[in-house]
């Protein structure tokens, strides 16, 4: 059965870039570290990237990642999706407004109405596989407050930003049960079921 899964990184204190995020710095100020573990070569990490980009049937992002990816310091033919794995699976873009151009020649449907017209339609597309929302923080947040996520994937970076992008603004009170933790030098990695 198709799950619905929240895959980010962030850092101890819960940011998911550091400030100013935008297209020369998509991380922000300081959130390079954050990816790390996705271009190590640790087994534990490169086996947390290759499950988790097979197991991706489509993906949600929003219009800010969106910018970033296709803009020019964003994706290309070596990193993607999946880092070094490059995964190209459909894609799905919550926004307001489709952009006039694109860079990237990949699979992208813009969805103007809302979060779960977006997981509807990425349902459709995944077939047997995963709904993966890999962002950004404020996406991944408006899924959770809306009960829409089955599982969320962190990948627990060992750094403090002390400011950026909050994953969990505006998120209530939500029980989890944690199902796996994997450990390398450069993520814990956490898995959690919701519901």
């Amino acid at each position: 059965m198709t799950k619905v899964v929240a895959d980010i990184t962030m850092s101890l204190d819960g940011f998911v870039t550091g400030p100013d995020p935008g297209q020369e710095q998509g991380l922000g100020q300081g959130g390079e570290p954050l990816h790390r573990w996705a271009f190590s070569d640790d087994p534990v990490d490169a086996a947390q990237l290759r499950t988790g980009t097979e197991r991706s049937g489509a993906v949600i992002m929003g219009r800010r990642l969106f910018d970033i990816i296709d803009g020019p310091h964003g994706w290309d033919d070596d990193t993607g999706y999946g880092a070094r794995e490059v995964g190209t699976p459909p894609f799905f873009v919550v926004t307001h407004a489709a952009p006039e151009t694109r860079r990237l020649a990949l699979d992208f449907t813009f969805v103007s109405d809302g979060m779960a017209a977006a997981i509807q339609q990425a349902r459709t597309a995944a077939g047997a596989k995963d709904v993966v929302i890999m962002g950004g923080g404020d996406v991944i947040a408006q899924a959770l407050a809306a009960g829409l996520v089955d599982e969320l994937h962190l990948h627990v970076a060992p750094m403090v930003l002390g400011q950026g992008t909050p994953l969990f603004d505006g998120v209530g009170p939500i029980e989890m049960r944690q199902t796996d933790v994997q450990v390398s030098p450069h993520a814990t990695h956490l898995t959690y079921e919701l519901g």
